[in-house]
Formats: C-alpha cells, sequence, structure tokens
C-alpha cells in the first residue's frame, strides 16, 4: 500500500508553523505565547504521527475489532497526552496563561485529529 501520510503530515505542520511564524507580532499582541504554540505544533505531529502507527498496525491485523480498539487507543492516547501538555503550560505560566493559546491548541488538536481521520479514511478506502 502506498501511503503519503508522512508527507502530508510534514506538509501540514509546516503550514501551521509558517502561520504561527507569520501572525507572531499579532500572537504577541493579543498575549499569545508564540513559542508554546511551537512547541505544541510539534508535540501534537508527532502524536499524531504516533497514534497513526497505531491504528495502521491494527488494520493490518485479521481482526477487525483490532482496528477498532487501535482507533479508539489511538484517539484517547492523543486527547489525554494534549489535556497533559496543556496543564504542563498552565502550571509553567501560571500567572500569565493566555487563554488564547489554550484555544489555540485545542485547534491543533482538532485539525491534526481530523487530518488522521481522512488519511485513515482513505487507507481503509485503499485496503477494500
Amino acid at each position: 500500500m502506498s501511503d503519503r501520510f508522512f508527507i502530508r503530515l510534514f506538509a501540514v505542520f509546516g503550514i501551521l508553523n509558517g502561520l504561527i511564524i507569520v501572525f507572531k507580532p499579532r500572537l504577541l499582541e493579543i498575549g499569545a505565547h508564540q513559542y508554546v504554540l511551537m512547541a505544541g505544533n510539534l508535540v501534537m505531529a508527532l502524536i499524531t504521527l504516533a497514534s497513526y502507527l497505531m491504528s495502521r498496525k491494527g488494520l493490518a491485523s485479521s481482526n477487525h475489532n483490532a482496528f477498532i480498539r487501535a482507533v479508539y487507543g489511538s484517539t484517547l492516547s492523543k486527547l489525554l497526552l494534549c489535556v497533559a501538555g496543556i496543564a504542563i503550560y498552565v502550571l509553567a505560566y501560571r500567572p500569565d496563561v493566555s487563554k488564547l493559546t489554550i484555544f489555540i491548541l485545542l485547534a491543533l488538536y482538532l485539525i491534526y485529529t481530523v487530518f488522521e481521520t481522512i488519511s485513515l479514511f482513505r487507507l481503509t478506502r485503499l485496503k477494500k
């Protein structure tokens, strides 16, 4: 199976990092933490890669339940790691936590989750 997930993931990561860099003056003006967003983008890309590989391994299994368990497990682990990252951010920046930074990090979670879901959907269509 030919899979271009890695190229697409790198492209999404690059585009999002580029947007963070381009809008740096605006982000700083409204109180968002640029370096936290860039680190969050990197962590979400790595978590998405691990989650996708786990789901793909479940897809390769002959047992259909293994795929469902892998998708649920990867989604749950990604969500828990995202929440843990936000908790670390809140504890580290306690006096000046930016709510906007938290919402942007949650938007990154949503973008990467949709991206992974679309990629897995394409992969399941190719398998048939």
